[in-house]
């Protein structure tokens, strides 16, 4: 009796330390966690509701590829979600990320549910493909070469990439980047870039391949639905969370680790590219063309005029997925707006349950469930998710 009691005991002991987080300690100067984020859920998880999503689509068979400065691969909401590395340009060890932004945009797709978080991705049935092309480039060491992003597209197109996430784009065009997207566009991939965020001192001008003819241009916005990116023009087809959110740390070591508050378009291309990944995975005979098209066209409209810094408006993945494709819209005269601001942020729940259809109602029933969800989330942000009168 007292083995088996010192069993139990040290399993009870063994089991609780292997659930406590530790932060690790990142290589001097380059990206470490702010810790592991327990609080409710972040408010983009609020605003798209994946859990209904995952009824009818996870992003299971896509494999998403991160171009950027690599991904941390030990962090552990990344267990067996990267199925390939690649470095190109002169880069190595394409599995770790010193500058974080390649890291934060793959946990914006497909970090899988940890229970001791309420953090996930948008698509945590996506594979990820991480193309590292760029050390640092908030560090001030250099700009991002285009051509080197071009090879990096082209290794992604070479992996077979459904979805090509470009996490950090460049501030110039070149040939060689015009002919890598030429070559992603015969593979019919989607490709999604995001706008820049500038500064007074600091301004920004047009991003490659954001302002690419078919690429998904995703613009950046926060909490309150402004535009957090200075860039703007008519290439800019929708907006994403990039401002004020919670993602996935690099420097882990290993173990669980988030960054908070983050802002950076990696964030808003990586829930970008998660919602390509869920319609991808749902309606596979959609070309890449149409998937830019139908997550363009059920981008939230606020009803004003169309604002340069945003596009068509933030995203609606579980529109883009299950709802029926509106009326094409007409392009009225530029002038600012705001997306409706983010819902309040929902309470944690149990992490794997939703991941699994809902065995009684299959697939017709999970998505008259989410056309349903999608018209009382649309309501409620119409009146800008004031509770309704109570009689």
């Amino acid at each position: 009796m007292r083995w088996t009691g010192l069993a139990v005991a040290v399993t009870l002991l063994v089991g609780a330390t292997l659930a406590i987080p530790v932060r690790a300690s990142a290589a001097p100067g380059c990206a470490a966690p702010t810790g592991v984020y327990a609080d409710a859920a972040p408010w983009p998880q609020g605003l798209f509701g994946p859990k209904r999503i995952w009824r009818l689509s996870t992003g299971a068979g896509q494999l998403v590829a991160v171009v950027g400065t690599g991904v941390d691969a030990a962090n552990r909401q990344l267990s067996g979600r990267l199925a390939d590395a690649k470095a190109v340009a002169g880069m190595s060890d394409p599995r770790h990320d010193c500058d974080g932004r390649g890291t934060l945009a793959a946990g914006m797709i497909a970090a899988r549910p940890d229970a001791h978080t309420t953090f996930v991705g948008l698509a945590p049935g996506a594979r990820l493909l991480s193309v590292k092309y760029t050390q640092t480039t908030s560090g001030g060491d250099s700009e991002p070469d285009p051509d080197g992003l071009a090879a990096a597209i082209k290794a992604a197109v070479a992996a077979h990439a459904s979805v090509i996430c470009v996490a950090v784009p460049a501030a110039h065009g070149s040939g060689a980047l015009t002919d890598a997207l030429r070559d992603a566009a015969d593979a019919d991939a989607v490709v999604v870039a995001p706008a820049r965020i500038g500064s007074s001192d600091h301004p920004v001008g047009r991003s490659y391949p954001t302002s690419s003819p078919g690429v998904l241009g995703v613009a950046v916005a926060g909490r309150d639905g402004a535009a957090a990116s200075t860039e703007d023009g008519d290439y800019l087809d929708v907006a994403a969370p990039g401002a004020g959110v919670v993602g996935l740390a690099a420097g882990t070591g290993g173990a669980l680790g988030h960054k908070w508050p983050a802002t950076d378009p990696a964030a808003a291309a990586g829930y970008a590219a998660g919602a390509a990944a869920l319609l991808r995975a749902y309606q596979p005979k959609l070309t890449a063309a149409q998937v830019v098209d139908r997550i363009t066209r059920t981008a939230t409209d606020s009803g004003a005029a169309r604002d340069p810094r945003l596009g068509a408006g933030m995203i609606d993945p579980a529109a883009a997925v299950g709802a029926p494709l509106p009326a094409h819209r007409s392009s009225p005269s530029p002038g600012p707006t705001a997306i409706p601001a983010a819902v309040a942020a929902v309470p944690p729940s149990e992490p794997y349950r939703d991941l699994v259809l809902v065995s009684g109602l299959g697939a017709p029933g999970a998505a008259l469930l989410l056309l349903l969800a999608v018209r009382t989330v649309r309501r409620g942000r119409r009146r800008r998710w004031r509770p309704a009168r109570q009689t």
